[in-house]
């Protein structure tokens, strides 16, 4: 007999919080304990991939680096390609590459230019919604190679900082709010 798939609020219960990491301030949401619990995990790909699993996908784009565990996984439930979007250097093809904005300071995510083809329909995964500043370069660089995001798909958003507010005008799931 198979168990029932786990709700979001089951998924929240094993998300450990780990205070003062990286540094002091922080609540780190800590999603090992969901990666490990097998019922825990496939739940969390079906329910970031329900929508989508009766449609066409070609792709699935992943955020560096925990991003990819969850984009990687629902590319193979979609049996849709997967895409990386890495940090600056960590490709090795020609890449475009996005600036956005950190607390302090700026970073850069890039793409292989021949990552996706126009016309691809995308889903774009990570593993957690903050200020929403890497999500939007990634949607940038998935919209420069001419993809269309059929959806922006996190396992966690932290509401409290806003980060919708940078991806206004794409559809967002989010399985746990805090």
């Amino acid at each position: 007999m198979n168990p029932s798939p786990p709700t979001p609020a089951e998924i929240e219960q094993a998300i450990r919080n780990v205070p003062d990491f990286p540094k002091p301030g922080i609540q780190f949401k800590d999603i090992t304990p969901v990666l490990a619990d097998a019922r825990l995990f496939a739940g969390a790909i079906d329910l970031l991939t329900e929508k989508f699993v009766s449609q066409r996908v070609d792709a699935v784009v992943g955020i560096d680096a925990r991003g990819f565990i969850f984009a990687a996984a629902a590319a193979v439930k979609l049996q849709a390609g997967f895409v990386p979007v890495r940090k600056k250097g960590k490709l090795p093809y020609r890449t475009h590459e996005q600036d956005y904005a950190l607390e302090y300071g700026s970073a850069t995510i890039a793409i292989h230019v021949d990552a996706l083809k126009p016309g691809s329909r995308v889903l774009l995964i990570d593993d957690l919604l903050a200020t929403g500043g890497t999500a939007a370069a990634a949607a940038q660089l998935v919209k420069r190679l001419g993809a269309e995001i059929l959806e922006i798909g996190f396992l966690i958003e932290l509401s409290f900082l806003h980060g919708r507010e940078k991806l206004r005008g794409y559809p967002i799931r989010s399985l746990v709010v805090y």
